[in-house]
């Protein structure tokens, strides 16, 4: 099935995917999936993966996935993520280069910015259709607040602190 391939259509995604996630055009996975990341599970297959929080900067500090990195501005993804493209690639030949995007419920910012990266990739690769840097982007479904409230031992500090927080 054509849907199951990642974006350039050379292989099917290696992770797990959600069947009818919020947004049906993103793929996703849960809380768990993203825990066996960090612990390894998919490390046959996967020589990098980067952890994308798109939530604000006093969400991130007040407690985040240990080793996401916070990018919360189309500017700083394309800065980040395109420009320093290497930095975020494996570099094992054979294993995949995985971005995995999130906010707090995955709901707005993150799916955003998980489009954005697509967008950018597709128009920087427009010659070489269906090529890109990044074929392969999942969303994490219902984000942060979810993943705290079952692995708040893969957060750092083991803290929330929500958008509408009153102290911000």
């Amino acid at each position: 099935e054509q849907t199951n391939l990642i974006a350039d259509f050379s292989k099917p995604y290696c992770l797990p995917l959600i069947e009818r996630g919020k947004h049906s055009d993103l793929k996703a996975i849960t809380h768990q999936t993203l825990v066996d990341v960090l612990r390894g599970g998919y490390s046959e297959v996967v020589g990098r993966y980067t952890i994308v929080d798109c939530r604000y900067p006093y969400e991130y500090e007040g407690g985040h996935i240990k080793g996401a990195i916070n990018l919360y501005t189309k500017q700083a993804v394309i800065n980040e993520l395109m420009y320093n493209s290497n930095e975020y690639l494996s570099r094992e030949r054979n294993k995949r280069s995985i971005i995995i995007f999130h906010c707090e419920f995955s709901s707005e910012r993150g799916p955003k910015m998980n489009r954005y990266l697509r967008n950018r990739d597709r128009e920087a690769n427009g010659d070489n259709y269906p090529q890109l840097v990044y074929p392969e982007i999942y969303l994490l479904e219902h984000g942060y607040k979810e993943f705290f409230q079952h692995h708040r031992c893969h957060c750092t500090p083991a803290s929330y602190v929500p958008m509408l927080d009153e102290r911000y």
